[in-house]
């Protein structure tokens, strides 16, 4: 399905959704061109503005409370790069936050960032957030995260998906499956994120 096309098609305006209340939580600021992370080359009220334009084509994330909205990948960047036999790596044991548990993190030292073919933005509702006291403002719905990559369907990495299984500090409560773990661990066993140029912090959720 080219999202291009339907958005081109089918365009909603801002005003037909005006009563969605969306705001940028502070985990997903850490996304920014010198990270380790995927990032949108524009302001955070555009990227608001284009989920907006967007939120008809919203789909169903992890758990209810999570939904991905998908965007045209223009000025979208991603930093997942495909392992090859030059690939140089290093391994790190640092937090996301400040207030959570180091855990090992292998990045790629002599990757580099590119523009992104595919992009979702992943929204959490307010009450999602409040379990573990993370919402940043009062917006009914707050971007989380920006998944921008060079091939579509990404699974969400196993220690992510551990995370939050156990529920364990900073992971939000989700089942998966057997499936689900070995399918994520066979696709990531090709890709790594590139290290980038900030000693920043772990994987997306």
């Amino acid at each position: 399905m080219d999202i291009k096309n339907i958005i081109g098609a089918n365009m909603t305006s801002i005003e037909d959704v005006s009563y969605v209340s969306i705001g940028v939580n502070d985990f997903v600021k850490r996304q920014t061109q010198n990270s380790r992370y995927s990032y949108f080359d524009d302001t955070w009220e555009e990227l608001v503005r284009l989920v907006k334009l967007n939120w008809c084509f919203k789909k169903e994330g992890y758990r209810d409370g999570v939904i991905l909205v998908p965007l045209p990948p223009t000025k979208f960047y991603t930093s997942m790069c495909e392992i090859t036999k030059d690939s140089v790596f290093e391994t790190k044991f640092v937090s996301r936050r400040e207030d959570e548990e180091p855990i090992k993190r292998t990045s790629l030292k002599n990757g580099e960032k590119t523009r992104a073919n595919f992009a979702d933005i992943v929204l959490y509702r307010y009450d999602v957030l409040r379990e573990n006291s993370e919402q940043t403002g009062d917006c009914e719905w707050e971007i989380i995260s920006i998944n921008a990559s060079p091939i579509e369907n990404i699974p969400m990495q196993a220690m992510t998906m551990a995370r939050n299984m156990l529920n364990e500090e900073g992971g939000t409560k989700a089942e998966y499956t057997g499936q689900q773990f070995a399918e994520s661990l066979w696709f990531w066993k090709d890709y790594c994120m590139y290290e980038g140029d900030e000693d920043d912090n772990e994987d997306t959720k």
